[in-house]
């Protein structure tokens, strides 16, 4: 055999040849398609077609559930519980748990109202001051959990009991407190005219068309195969279609919720953060394997006290909107199933329990799911013990799957 003979046969294949453009047919783009895009098997695609399921079967049982205005208010009902997902998300891919988000949630209710309604200070003002407070309670937080190594369930159940106990102390000296400002109230009060949701539509599309080309482009350049035309073509269309239907169902009740576009815009952006920036896969890989991570040079510690700085963060927020909503703060802010909702609303979206896996719109769609189920079973007046363990049921399930999937991929 001579040198060239040699050369051929050993050299490794190139690019062109090793990513083998798709298979065009339709059934191979379905498959491909509903292919999971969150690591714990959990895909968007799965998670919509459970919720349409959700969504015919209690529109069969009442037609009230599929009114626009049902579902604006079911939309209002879920920031909350969303917000307070988005930092729980953060955490469950660290690989660590923050049960004290309910707690801090109705401790930046309690200090939002305490403040602008007992103190006189701007709402503005009021609200950058309760965010920066579940900052610090999420400071504290972290930094007892990677400076002391205390594991996260005890730092957090702790929290739990303590942050409550200090929002208690503050209504000992207010009582309840009624929420009248008009821009606190215009958070979750303020619609906006049908163009504001198309133009911002036209402007989330152009910038997803213009990520798309990008990528295409790159790969090309690479060597590397795209995926058929038509194939991107029907992928945005599909991407399109399911905000423009959310669109028009908010225009025939009373228009673009500001509380959604508050919590979509912030599941978008740290959606790119946790996909696109080093500080989102350092969270990625700290999750997967913390002592591998350390020794590739990640600050492990670091990491996790960002986090627990964005979880309280998130949480506060989500006691803010609750405020804004319900016009009030009680001694019972942030207590009741808010914490549970939360965690569940991650895992039913899709983000591993065990770390290292999921996604930021797994806090949106989990919330959703949560949402929907309850307000069906309360359209339906179904009893307050059938709501719990039906809610129990559909978590139980969604982490089975979970574990299966995990189990799986392990083998």
């Amino acid at each position: 055999m001579t040198d060239t003979q040699t050369a051929t046969a050993t050299a490794p294949p190139s690019p062109a040849q090793t990513d083998r453009p798709e298979d065009p047919t339709v059934r191979s783009f379905l498959r491909n398609f509903v292919r999971a895009d969150s690591a714990t098997g959990v895909g968007f695609l799965q998670v919509v077609v459970g919720l349409a399921a959700i969504w015919t079967i209690f529109g069969l049982l009442n037609p009230n559930f599929l009114s626009a205005t049902n579902l604006t208010n079911l939309s209002l009902q879920i920031v909350a519980v969303a917000a307070l997902g988005m930092g729980v998300v953060l955490v469950l891919l660290l690989g660590e748990i923050d049960l004290s988000i309910g707690s801090v949630s109705g401790l930046g209710a309690t200090a939002l109202a305490a403040l602008n309604v007992k103190l006189g200070v701007p709402p503005l003002l009021a609200i950058g001051a309760a965010l920066l407070g579940g900052a610090l309670i999420g400071l504290i937080q972290g930094l007892i959990v990677a400076g002391f190594g205390v594991p996260s369930f005890v730092v957090t159940l702790g929290g739990l009991i303590g942050w409550q106990g200090l929002q208690l102390f503050i209504f000992d000296f207010t009582g309840a407190m009624n929420v009248s400002d008009p821009v606190l109230l215009g958070l979750t009060n303020t619609f906006f005219p049908p163009w504001v949701g198309w133009l911002l539509l036209l402007a989330a599309l152009g910038i997803r068309a213009v990520f798309v080309l990008r990528v295409r482009r790159r790969r090309a350049k690479a060597g590397l195969v795209n995926v058929k035309p038509w194939v991107e073509v029907v992928r945005f269309a599909i991407s399109a279609a399911v905000p423009a239907a959310v669109i028009v169902m908010f225009v025939q009740d009373r228009g673009i919720p500001l509380a959604v576009l508050i919590v979509v815009g912030l599941v978008l952006l740290m959606d790119f953060i946790a996909r696109r920036t080093l500080f989102g896969r350092r969270i990625y890989a700290v999750g997967g394997d913390a002592q591998a991570a350390g020794r590739v040079g990640i600050d492990v510690r670091r990491i996790t006290v960002y986090v627990f700085m964005l979880s309280g963060t998130f949480a506060a927020l989500g006691g803010v909107l609750s405020a804004s909503r319900l016009q009030s703060v009680t001694q019972g802010a942030g207590s009741g199933g808010i914490l549970l909702d939360a965690i569940a609303a991650v895992v039913i979206g899709g983000t591993s329990l065990f770390g290292g896996r999921g996604s930021l719109w797994s806090a949106l769609l989990g919330a959703l799911v949560i949402g929907s189920i309850s307000n069906g079973m309360d359209l339906l007046a179904l009893a307050s013990p059938v709501k719990l363990m039906i809610t129990g049921a559909v978590l139980i399930t969604a982490v089975i799957f979970d574990a299966s999937v995990r189990r799986k991929q392990a083998r």
